[in-house]
């Protein structure tokens, strides 16, 4: 999905035009995948522009850099406020937000220990991440032949650059094949996730999502779903699903920053249910929606510009 330019984008503490913001070819990052970053919204609500969820986000980028030893060099509470002015800064009402922390330019060799961590903060206007009308009518989707990363070999609960490599290949591969997104396996045959997004199904008027331990990433959209169910007496099961789940279930659904609460209408062209989205994903769907684009917040999720 293309996206509409923004005027500045923030980069180690300066705001820098956006067709300025540059970096050297010979960037490590460019070379071997050394970032790391989020992806968060920020809503119009009619008390004004709220971020959803921001200091989980910018937690989760620190430790993410933390496990790939990248010592950032501001404190999570300036990339807040950075974030919070890009946004002022570009006169956006509601935009999505992409924090960057990555090597730059130093020494070009596996070692990445010579290069500096630098930061940017892009900001810009993006609709729904797997289209408006996805949101009603669900999206049809593939099991992929890709695996998701085996354990010990890449962090999946590290929002790192690198691993997206493994995402554009379910990705291109669903593409190809005329559906919308892939569902990944773990390499023990468990289903994990989505190429970018998390994975609930129901059943029974059950809900169950794969653990941390199936090679996904720890998503919170995934943690503010599970929160809301348990609010209105729906049981959530974090288990190991077989794939075999994904064609037999009443309903299932992504979740994830930028695809929200999508539900998923056919997998491998067996239809989920009738076919679109069902009455729980739907109940799902009016609850987030009422907070972030309503700003009736209970929970405390939604910082305002």
């Amino acid at each position: 999905m293309a996206f509409k330019e923004a005027d500045y984008i923030w980069m180690n503490g300066e705001f820098v035009a956006w067709k300025d913001a540059k970096i050297h070819i010979l960037s490590h990052v460019v070379h071997y995948g050394t970032s790391v970053f989020e992806g968060i919204r920020a809503y119009k609500t009619p008390k004004g522009t709220a971020i959803f969820r921001l200091p989980e986000h910018t937690r989760r980028l620190f430790n993410s850099a933390k496990i790939y030893r990248m010592e950032v060099p501001f404190t999570q509470e300036e990339i807040n406020d950075a974030i919070k002015e890009t946004i002022k800064k570009n006169n956006l009402e509601s935009c999505y937000i992409r924090p960057l922390v990555y090597r730059g330019y130093n020494s070009l060799g596996v070692n990445p220990f010579p290069c500096p961590v630098e930061v940017s903060i892009a900001v810009w206007e993006w609709g729904k991440y797997l289209g408006p009308e996805a949101l009603e009518k669900g999206v049809d989707v593939k099991v992929s032949t890709w695996n998701r990363m085996a354990p010990n070999t890449f962090p999946a609960t590290a929002k790192v650059g690198a691993n997206y490599m493994n995402s554009q290949l379910i990705k291109m591969e669903a593409i190809e094949e005329g559906y919308t997104e892939g569902i990944a396996l773990d390499i023990n045959g468990w289903v994990s996730e989505g190429s970018g997004e998390n994975l609930f199904l129901v059943m029974d008027g059950k809900m169950y999502t794969p653990p941390l331990g199936a090679s996904i990433l720890a998503g919170i959209t995934r943690a503010t779903v599970i929160e809301l169910a348990h609010n209105i007496g729906i049981e959530v099961i974090e288990m190991m699903i077989p794939r075999e789940f994904l064609y037999t279930c009443d309903e299932l659904f992504f979740t994830g920053s930028a695809a929200e609460i999508t539900p998923i209408a056919s997998v491998d062209k067996i239809p989920v249910g009738s076919g679109r989205r069902g009455p729980i994903t739907e109940k799902l769907q009016k609850k987030f929606f009422d907070i972030v684009e309503n700003g009736n917040d209970p929970y405390g999720w939604l910082y305002y510009v």
